[in-house]
This record gives C-alpha cells, structure tokens and sequence, in this order.
C-alpha cells in the first residue's frame, strides 16, 4: 500500500474550496507542471455534518494534487480568511514560467500584485512566483551579488530575472 504524504495544507475557504480547488488544477495543470488533479470531494450530506446552513450535495472537503503536492479545500466558513502570513512558493525554471503562473494565479479579478514575487489570487491566498536561478543566487557564496539581487528584488513586484541576474553579476 502506498503511503499517504505526512503533511498535506488544508486551507480554509468560506465557501468557494471546490471552485478555488478547480482554477489551481487547471492552472498547473496547464504549466505541465506535474501531476494535477482533483482526488475526491466530499460533500454535504455525504457524511451527515451540515454547517452554517450549508446545502447538501455541497462541497465540504475538496482533496487535489498541484504538481505531485496533495492539498485540502475546506469550506469552513468566514471566520477564517486568508492573510500573507502563509503563501504558496511556486519554483520557477525561467521567466517564461515566472510570467506564465503570475498571469494565471493573477486572473480573474479580485487578486492583486503585493511585491518581492508575490500576489494574492481572486479567493486571497498568496502565492510567492520565485525563479529558482534567484535561490541559487542566494546561496552562492557570493554575498556581495547575492545582496545586489535581494535589493535588485525589493523594487520589484514581479520578479524580473534578467534584471536580478544583472544585479547580482554587479552590471
């Protein structure tokens, strides 16, 4: 029997988890980014636990894969939104999927473009679209370039990384 992973994210949602749980899939779904997939929903009913007046048939718990990554959806209700004290980091191999995942996680309205690589998607999660040319830069060796690069990052909302490698080459 395959082991279950030890840690899977549940993030809370009012009552859009199964609709969050679909854009997500379908973004790194499209990035070929690995496997990807809703595994299961349940519902409402389902299990006999109806909460603040939730409707049967309704989605309660949503399981998904992003990239070989297994999250929960859950629909808990309002008193938990989602603030940037937790984000998603989302490794990227270039700029082309830099911008291919800002753009995606960015659509839809209701997101916005915080700074440093990061951005809060239409259902407020926060997501970190980092290059991981910028990670290796930070881990070197070479200090003085790794500063140029991290200052290079704090003027920027969307990571740049031709402008990022030029800050840590000194140029």
């Amino acid at each position: 029997m395959a082991r279950v992973q030890t840690i899977t994210p549940c993030l809370w949602f009012d009552r859009q988890g199964e609709e969050a749980a679909r854009f997500y899939v379908s973004v790194f779904e499209e990035a070929g980014a690995g496997p990807s997939g809703i595994d299961g929903v349940t519902r409402h009913g389902d299990v006999g636990y109806e909460a603040g007046g939730a409707k049967p048939g309704t989605a309660l718990v949503v399981s998904f894969r992003l990239a070989g990554q297994s999250f929960a959806a859950l629909n808990g209700g309002p008193q938990f939104p989602f603030t940037e004290a937790i984000s998603m980091m989302v490794h990227c191999r270039d700029q082309g999927e830099v911008d291919f995942f800002w753009d995606r996680l960015g659509q839809g309205g209701g997101g916005s473009e915080i700074e440093c690589g990061w951005l809060k998607d239409r259902y407020g999660l926060c997501w970190q679209i980092v290059p991981e040319r910028l990670l290796q830069m930070y881990t070197s060796g070479d200090a003085a370039g790794a500063k140029r690069a991290f200052a290079a990052m704090t003027r920027m909302k969307k990571l740049d990384l031709p402008t990022l490698e030029k800050a840590f080459a000194g140029s």
